[in-house]
């Protein structure tokens, strides 16, 4: 029973604890079979107490939370604004220290020189005059197809399609509907 109990102990996590696990139980094996039930049973009546204490903390922490809640619903205070009101502090404190400003003024120096590099310059007409023909050539496509379609679809031949697959599907309707029926029967 002894090698059972101590078997039980959880694996230290240091050296430093591994001493003192080791320490613990040399100590305890070293008490007798009533000092050890004795021991084990003050041990069981502290854990009680502890869990019962845990219990009572984590009930009233509920009934506090709960609490605080009820008086922020009251006071208009959501969730949505403190999460809103704690980014906006986040934001401003981080505006304020000497990195994002060092950042900031870097980044806007190296913006302006790119902006006013000749490339830069040459880049954006280009690109520009190239936007505005694409948008010119796409609009000429997208109405030919408009006007294709609007023609094909008062064709005849549309028309004698659009019959051929009304046609069809009554068929399939009424099908269906004598298979139902003999199921049925």
């Amino acid at each position: 029973m002894e090698d059972h109990n101590t078997a039980n102990l959880s694996e230290p996590a240091s050296p430093a604890a591994s001493v003192a696990s080791a320490e613990i139980a040399a100590e305890f094996a070293a008490l007798s079979v009533e000092e050890k039930e004795q021991r084990r049973a003050e041990w069981s009546q502290e854990l009680a107490r502890v869990e019962e204490e845990i219990n009572t903390l984590r009930t009233v922490l509920a009934s506090k939370t709960r609490h605080a809640s009820d008086l922020k619903r009251k006071l208009g205070i959501t969730v949505w604004k403190e999460v809103t009101d704690d980014m906006n502090q986040g934001i401003k404190n981080l505006k304020e220290t000497t990195v994002y400003q060092s950042v900031e003024q870097s980044v806007g120096t190296f913006t302006k020189a790119v902006h006013e590099a000749p490339l830069y310059q040459r880049t954006e007409s280009v690109l520009k005059s190239t936007g505005e023909k694409t948008a010119s050539v796409f609009g000429s496509i997208t109405s030919g197809i408009s006007s294709k379609l609007s023609q094909m679809k008062n064709s005849e031949s549309m028309r004698s399609i659009e019959a051929s697959v009304g046609s069809a599907y009554e068929n399939v309707k009424a099908f269906s509907s004598l298979v139902r029926w003999r199921s049925r029967s």
